[in-house]
């Protein structure tokens, strides 16, 4: 393919900036976990797009943060491994959010890359138009930024010239995955994320973020359904209360949605069974965080 071009971006951020309703807008569909609580991507994950003339990886990073265990500092080392691989860091900032002291965190790291940094601002159907004039006077005070993009990751707005923006700069090189894939990670990892952000979603603060899930089997039955065991693991016996709810009620909704939107990813009838295990303070345990699929050697 002559003149192909391809590359990799890294997109960074505070947590709850919009990073995967991006990537999932980029890919198409839903590959990363959406929440509105904050810090819910741990791991980086890629997502593929593909025309015919580009290929761009983009690797969605976990918010950063001030770590307050083990796992966070895994997940603020996630992020800024994620920059020192890339030919562009994409800096997203939501526009309904004023620039704090975790920006001007990113911006000093930021500073210090060997690539081109672009500021996407995002949620801009949430302002009026003159305060974005500010945001980006703002912002453009901090540092040099090879590009300014406002968008709306969630409505679209600008998404299309973003795109464009970002092929434009890529440098020449060969597909790396075929055009039809759109993430590197496993199924089951993605499987394990759907069923986590519905833990997350319909126990709202009661259950914060000390939960995982593993998949124990994933397997294809006579019948052509695809059944699936996984636990959800939490670190006190009255998360895993919340979890189960009264008389099962809640395990079954999180099992009814979680259930929906992995036949959607696989495009086949799924039978899900779920159990729920405490591991006390897995997060701080640097044997459970292997377990859990959060490995040193990523970072």
């Amino acid at each position: 393919m002559s003149n192909y071009k391809s590359g990799f971006v890294a997109i960074v951020g505070r947590p709850n900036v919009g990073k995967s309703t991006l990537l999932n807008r980029i890919v198409g569909q839903k590959i990363a976990i959406m929440s509105d609580k904050s810090q819910t991507t741990r791991n980086k994950i890629q997502g593929v797009y593909t025309t015919d003339e580009a290929q761009i990886v983009f690797i969605d990073t976990p918010g950063i943060h001030k770590p307050k265990h083990r796992l966070g500092d895994f997940m603020v080392a996630t992020a800024y491994s994620a920059m020192r691989e890339v030919d562009i860091v994409m800096f997203m900032v939501s526009a309904d959010m004023k620039r704090g002291r975790g920006d001007d965190l990113i911006i000093e790291r930021l500073k210090q890359s060997s690539v081109p940094v672009y500021l996407v601002i995002n949620k801009i159907d949430t302002i009026h138009p003159d305060e974005l004039l500010e945001i980006i006077d703002d912002y453009s005070k901090q540092m040099d930024f090879a590009e300014i993009v406002p968008i709306s990751a969630t409505e679209g707005n600008n998404f299309e010239r973003l795109m464009e923006t970002l092929v434009a700069q890529m440098p020449e090189g060969p597909q790396y995955f075929p055009e039809d894939q759109v993430t590197d990670h496993p199924e089951r990892f993605i499987v394990s994320e759907l069923i986590r952000e519905k833990v997350l979603f319909f126990t709202r603060d009661e259950v914060p973020h000390s939960v995982a899930v593993t998949i124990e089997s994933m397997k294809r039955n006579e019948n052509n359904k695809i059944e699936i065991q996984a636990t959800i693991i939490v670190e006190r016996d009255s998360q895993k209360g919340i979890i189960i709810g009264k008389g099962g009620k809640m395990l079954k909704l999180i099992g009814t949605k979680a259930r929906l939107d992995i036949e959607n990813l696989l495009g086949s009838k799924v039978y899900l069974e779920l159990w729920v295990k405490v591991q006390k303070d897995w997060r701080d345990k640097k044997t459970h965080l292997t377990d859990f699929g959060y490995r040193e050697e990523d970072y």
